[in-house]
């Protein structure tokens, strides 16, 4: 009767447009185009499609199965299917909080550009002058505009982790306002979630839409469309990009979470999620695949229109050093009259050496950016170019919210999911009372972030919170399920649910080919990690204008290795207190077989 009480989506097409909300986030726009520039271009999509078929698939329909079956939200899950593996599900939760304090600052960092959208003249299109009026301001003139917006405006960081400074107001009340728009979309549970995802999950695709229709009309933008389509074949055998293929797939479906598991409790028993795991998936990757072709349009004209404005400098370089006649050099035959000059006036032209510029449109379209320098420097830099550029950014930035607070709602829905199955906590707390205090919680200790050293915490974070110990807990789950729940049992769960059994794909993928995978991504994560030695970060140097690559200090180094093992120890720790909890069960009083020895 508790189970038939459950809140339930109100359709199935809410559970998949939750799911999709979830799984399509910011990865896709600024992770994916990465590593296709890192690894190929069009040669990335071999071993990415194979690796979501090999992988994806399988682990995503797995997950929904679980929260179907069970339903119930992660801890009680995997308590269900064995009194031992409690600690999975609070490993899940655990992650998933990790992820929700950082990521939703960088939806805050989205509020605060989007704010900032709304001027005559874009803040990040030009440095600020100096305090004499004299000038710009030295550490904008020697970064750009666009960097000294994000480093100094947005986050005012500090020049390494050591230190410290206050809270930088406007990005706290970002953050505030990120978590209270949280709160709205989950204040009554799967209710208001089923209502959001109707917008969130579809939103940005407009905006993607539109993106693209004004990308591909650029100038420059073939070359970047083109540089994403053409493959580079060797770097198939190149190891690096299988195992980046994979851990893309792993990811970006928000395998090991929790989110899944949750969302897919609140499904009707008879729910089809095998079919379903199936569309989230395609549309998924679909959407990488969609938003790199925006992301390469963008890249092409950001890329054209730096070579075209080094050829310009160097054009003027010439004419005015060479005093030659305005239109005797074009950007076209720039090259051949630095050929020509350099024979006929050798002297001259090696005293110009120094001041040359080597500009190459294949080397600006190399130039690989991910992550918040991809979404926050780079594309701001392109946007500040285009005409009507406030109403782009404008664009830009909600399409940004919106995968960010769609991915929020299913990190969360992590937690509060896993939380509510307490009935200690139904009991007491209203929905909409847990939900707020979870979300408080959490926005009390995300404003570490919106300090000056706050970015690096950030990048700690980002880097060492949830990779390991995901990779771990879903290497737990595919093997529990296999062997140690029993497949066959597995199977008979699934016909119950859909009315037949899995066919040999599914078996196979699960028993086999899965947690090979993920074993050999396992290994490969901790040799990698040890083999890179002292953890780096990047800092940045306002009198170079730029990052600059810094060691962690040694508490930043501890903290390293509390990330990566506070989530991981709880499987053992919660199986050793269920063991010693069953062992107290069993064992008769110590007082009783002492009396019966003794027969008193």
């Amino acid at each position: 009767m508790e189970k038939d009480a459950r809140p339930s989506w109100d359709n199935p097409m809410q559970f998949v447009l939750a799911c999709v909300s979830y799984a399509v986030g910011l990865g896709n726009v600024w992770r994916f185009p990465y590593l296709c520039q890192m690894h190929g271009g069009g040669g990335f999509m071999i071993p990415y499609l194979l690796m979501l078929v090999l992988e994806g698939i399988p682990l995503f329909s797995m997950e929904l199965a679980i929260g179907q079956k069970m339903r119930m939200g992660s801890i009680g899950a995997w308590t269900a299917i064995n009194p031992y593996l409690g600690g999975v599900g609070i490993a899940s939760v655990i992650t998933s909080l990790y992820l929700c304090l950082y990521y939703n600052v960088i939806n805050a960092w989205s509020f605060w550009y989007l704010f900032h959208s709304f001027q005559s003249v874009l803040p990040w299109a030009e440095c600020p002058v100096n305090a004499n009026r004299t000038g710009y301001l030295e550490e904008c003139e020697v970064a750009t505009a666009t960097q000294y917006f994000f480093y100094r405006e947005t986050l005012n960081v500090s020049s390494s982790i050591d230190e410290n400074g206050g809270v930088h107001m406007g990005q706290a009340l970002c953050l505030l306002l990120a978590w209270m728009i949280v709160y709205l979309f989950i204040v009554r549970g799967v209710k208001s979630t089923g209502k959001v995802v109707y917008f969130t999950a579809t939103f940005p695709y407009v905006v993607l839409f539109i993106y693209l229709i004004r990308g591909v009309t650029l100038h420059g933008a073939l070359n970047g469309v083109k540089y994403m389509f053409t493959p580079k074949l060797e770097q198939l055998a190149n190891p690096q990009t299988w195992i980046n293929a994979a851990t893309q797939i792993f990811f970006s479906l928000g395998l090991g979470f929790g989110s899944l598991i949750a969302f897919a409790s609140y499904n009707h028993h008879n729910n089809n999620f095998e079919r379903q795991a199936i569309i989230v998936s395609l549309i998924n990757s679909g959407t990488s695949i969609f938003a790199s072709l925006v992301t390469f349009s963008i890249y092409g004209f950001k890329a054209t229109f730096n070579y075209e404005s080094c050829l310009q400098r160097m054009r003027l370089l010439l004419l005015n050093t060479f005093d030659m006649a305005e239109d005797t050099i074009t950007l076209d035959n720039i090259d051949y009259w630095v050929s020509e000059l350099n024979r006929t006036h050798p002297l001259q032209f090696a005293n110009l050496i120094p001041k040359l510029e080597t500009c190459d449109l294949e080397a600006e379209l190399d130039t690989a950016v991910e992550g918040t320098g991809l979404a926050f420097i780079v594309y701001s830099e392109a946007i500040k170019n285009m005409p009507a550029s406030q109403l782009w950014s404008v664009l830009y930035f909600s399409m940004l919210l919106l995968l960010g607070m769609g991915s929020m709602l299913g990190n969360v829905t992590a937690i509060i999911t896993p939380l509510r199955d307490f009935k200690v906590l139904a009991r007491n707390f209203s929905n909409e009372t847990l939900n707020g205090l979870v979300c408080l919680f959490c926005l009390l200790l995300g404003l570490g972030f919106t300090t000056r050293s706050g970015n690096y915490w950030f990048t700690m974070f980002n880097e060492y919170g949830a990779t390991f110990s995901l990779l771990f807990i879903v290497l737990i789950e595919v093997v529990t399920v296999s062997y140690l729940y029993g497949l066959k049992r597995f199977e008979k769960d699934i016909e119950d649910m859909l009315g037949h059994k899995p066919n040999w794909y599914w078996k196979i993928m699960w028993a086999f080919v899965s947690p090979l995978l993920l074993i050999s991504l396992f290994i490969f994560y901790i040799v990698d990690y040890i083999r890179g030695g002292t953890p780096t970060y990047q800092a940045w140097d306002k009198e170079l204008g730029k990052s600059v690559v810094m060691e962690y200090p040694w508490y930043g180094q501890a903290f390293i290795a509390l990330l990566l093992a506070s989530s991981v120890c709880c499987v053992p720790a919660a199986a050793l207190y269920a063991f010693c909890t069953k062992k107290q069960k069993v064992a008769p009083p110590r007082e009783h077989s002492i009396s019966a020895i003794t027969g008193v």
